[in-house]
């Protein structure tokens, strides 16, 4: 556990990402302990690709002529590279906003229960080839983790959590979030999970 004197002068990581991205599953893995390392803590913010490829015109990495395939199979050894296990979900890209608003709700009571959630959310999708679009399999993951699913399904559709995950997706494309996952530290913007290298020297010399 960081102490407040560890953090004090030190900026928190944003990390922005989709459930849907196989690249942030893998970066979701690793991210809060390179932080820590660091005496650093990350600020997570579940956002939806599909609103930020509408501003890019972009479309996801498996929808592009001969990118997709080679995309599918650097999702597998990029999850290799980092020791984590991966299946390529049956059901892909998926929608993601019932897992996204759960987690703004959770994040608004509990931050560590909230990455918890989100870890098994990216589980479910990318090891288990589970339908995390569908509710009630949010509300089960949610439940393996001993949360309150009623509740939680519930929180999903308020307003104002929905209005949440629209406030949140606005303000990474102000950032300048073009895909994910995509971080800032100490206002520098690096995207990728091949960019962790990267942002730990960033973070280990201040800056080069």
């Amino acid at each position: 556990m960081l102490s407040d004197a560890d953090t004090a002068n030190k900026s928190a990581i944003e990390f922005w990402f989709d459930f849907s991205s196989p690249y942030s599953y893998l970066a979701a893995e690793k991210i809060d302990a390179l932080a820590a390392s660091h005496q650093r803590i990350v600020h997570w913010h579940p956002v939806l690709l599909g609103a930020i490829f509408q501003i890019t015109n972009a479309v996801p990495l498996v929808n592009m002529p001969l990118k997709g395939d080679y995309s599918v199979r650097d999702f597998a050894r990029s999850a290799r590279f980092f020791d984590l296990p991966f299946t390529m979900p049956a059901k892909f890209p998926l929608p993601t906003q019932l897992a996204a608003r759960a987690y703004y709700w959770l994040c608004d009571h509990d931050m560590a229960m909230a990455h918890d959630f989100a870890r098994a959310i990216f589980r479910a999708l990318f090891v288990h080839d589970r339908d995390i679009s569908a509710l009630a399999v949010v509300c089960d993951v949610a439940a393996s983790l001993g949360l309150d699913a009623d509740a939680l399904s519930l929180a999903a559709a308020q307003p104002e959590v929905k209005a949440r995950l629209k406030s949140e997706t606005d303000a990474a494309i102000l950032k300048g979030m073009f895909g994910a996952p995509f971080f800032m530290v100490d206002e520098e913007p690096f995207w990728g999970v091949d960019r962790l290298p990267q942002l730990e020297k960033w973070l280990a010399t201040g800056g080069f």
